[in-house]
């Protein structure tokens, strides 16, 4: 009797044994086994989207978009200040061109170096540290005794605006996939207003108390950034590449709690990544072309548009125009017969030609965003760069005042486009172990163009309008039918995590 139950539950053991191999698994709503559904896991990305836009991310947008406010003021500083600096130490045109090409080598030099630093230790200690390295070297600068010490100075300034930059990955990285073509084009709005800002500060400012005090009112902005910059935390997307989870989880539940949302549920679990920071990424058989391309079209972004400020401001200030009812301000030429005139400040006329034609960075922003929603990143990057080109030639015209302000408003209204649309290409095509560093690398060429600009605008506009305008306009000409050979397109696309 006994052997005969034994049997029967051996027999027993034995048919639930082959009804478990053959019983399918059981799948949970979202896809995953029952295992996984009563572990559920979630990634940075998909965290980001659950969370949504809310009041962190005004926040955000406030405070990253002051540091735009701050980059701008440092940048645009230069225009503003040539005449007064030409006149104080009697410089040639080459040794005014040579200040902003002194500023673009430092940011050169210390935009890999600022990207690196990001990937590695943080986006936030690169950015915090960039402010508080640009606002000391600025404010120095205004008390430099030679014009020496003036390119010295204004290139570690550049050097700190390098790291300023690596804010536009920051803000990137917290901003959900479906808002980035709208949110980012609109930080341009901040550029704007350090332009105007600066430009006003002349305006009051120099006519007065000279070119020194309006240096140093222009670093309150950077001080008072500082300050605000501790509301802003670390990328969570950083954290989790450096493999510091939880810290990641912390910053997702402060901002889940912000905008009054939820984070999925289960845990997060994302694996670290040993490549952060590794130069070799951006050039493996992945992203080499699309690499090399970036490069140049940073270089054509940053040469047409700092052409564009610099040619216009160097056109106002020698009175190079072809104006056809030129007053008299605009009549006096800037070479007399015993040599070069070395003190044309600015008039008020001059000031309200750069302050209309800074408007035209933002005028044209809801065709930009319109630009990139329906045309993709690629597409819109060869589009605004042909039209640049043109509008190019078009400053060469003979046309009255009002109609050069037009142009030249349109021409920066192009050319900012492109520079903002070439930055959210960028910060989406690379993943988070190499994003800050394929940021700086393309900030190091384009400042590279940055770097050639001022010879090609400020002097050799003195010998031939035409000649120095066609060298931007060819620029952005090649660089509108390479964009066709980039590999990826990015639109609508979530942001990587790994290569």
């Amino acid at each position: 009797m006994a052997d005969g139950m034994r049997t029967q539950l051996v027999s027993a053991i034995h048919l639930q044994d082959l009804e478990l191999q053959e019983k399918p698994v059981i799948k949970a709503q979202d896809g995953k086994d029952k295992d996984s559904a009563s572990n559920p896991t979630y990634t940075v990305e998909e965290a980001v989207e659950t969370i949504g836009f809310g009041r962190f991310h005004i926040l955000l947008f406030l405070i990253m978009g002051a540091s735009n406010i701050v980059e701008a003021m440092e940048i645009m500083l230069l225009a503003v200040v040539s005449p007064e600096i030409r006149c104080e130490w009697r410089l040639e045109d080459w040794q005014v061109a040579l200040v902003s090409t002194m500023v673009f080598l430092g940011f050169m030099v210390c935009g890999v170096l600022a990207g690196y630093f990001a990937d590695r230790y943080g986006r936030w200690k690169s950015v915090f540290g960039g402010f508080v390295w640009s606002a000391y070297f600025s404010l120095l600068t205004s008390f430099a005794p030679t014009y020496g010490w003036f390119i010295f100075l204004r290139s570690m300034v550049g050097c700190g605006v390098a790291g300023v930059s690596q804010g536009f990955v920051l803000k990137t990285e917290f901003i959900p996939a479906k808002y980035r073509a709208y949110l980012l084009p609109l930080a341009t709005i901040f550029w704007m207003l350090g332009s105007i800002l600066i430009i006003i500060l002349g305006m009051l400012v120099v006519p007065t108390l000279g070119w020194r005090w309006m240096i140093r009112l222009s670093v309150a902005p950077s001080v008072i950034l500082i300050f605000l910059f501790k509301f802003i935390p670390e990328s969570a997307r950083y954290n989790v590449s450096a493999g510091n989870i939880q810290a990641a989880v912390n910053t997702l539940q402060k901002i889940a709690k912000m905008n009054r949302a939820s984070l999925p549920p289960g845990q997060l679990v994302e694996p670290a990544s040993s490549e952060r920071g590794n130069w070799r990424l951006l050039l493996n058989p992945t992203f080499r072309r699309t690499s090399l391309l970036l490069w140049y079209s940073w270089f054509v972004a940053s040469f047409a548009y700092y052409g564009s400020v610099l040619s216009s401001s160097e056109l106002l200030e020698k009175n190079l125009l072809c104006v056809t009812n030129a007053d008299a301000e605009h009549q006096v030429k800037h070479r007399l017969e015993d040599g070069l005139c070395y003190c044309i400040p600015f008039g008020n006329s001059d000031y309200q030609t750069l302050l209309i034609s800074s408007f035209g960075e933002v005028a044209l922003i809801p065709l930009n965003i319109g630009l990139l929603n329906v045309l993709g990143r690629k597409l819109s990057l060869t589009v605004l760069q042909l039209l640049a080109a043109v509008f190019f030639m078009l400053i060469n015209i003979c046309t009255t005042m009002f109609g050069f302000t037009v142009l030249l408003f349109l021409l920066r209204s192009l050319v900012s486009m492109n520079f903002n649309v070439v930055y959210i290409y960028t910060a989406e095509v690379y993943p988070t172990v190499a994003r800050s560093l394929g940021m700086g690398f393309c900030t190091s060429f384009s400042r590279i163009g940055g770097m050639i600009a001022p010879f090609i605008a400020q002097v050799l506009m003195s010998q031939s309008v035409i000649k120095a305008l066609c060298p931007f306009a060819v620029a952005c000409v090649i660089c509108a039918l390479t964009n066709f050979l980039l590999p990826i397109e990015t639109k609508g696309r979530a942001l990587q995590q790994n290569h």
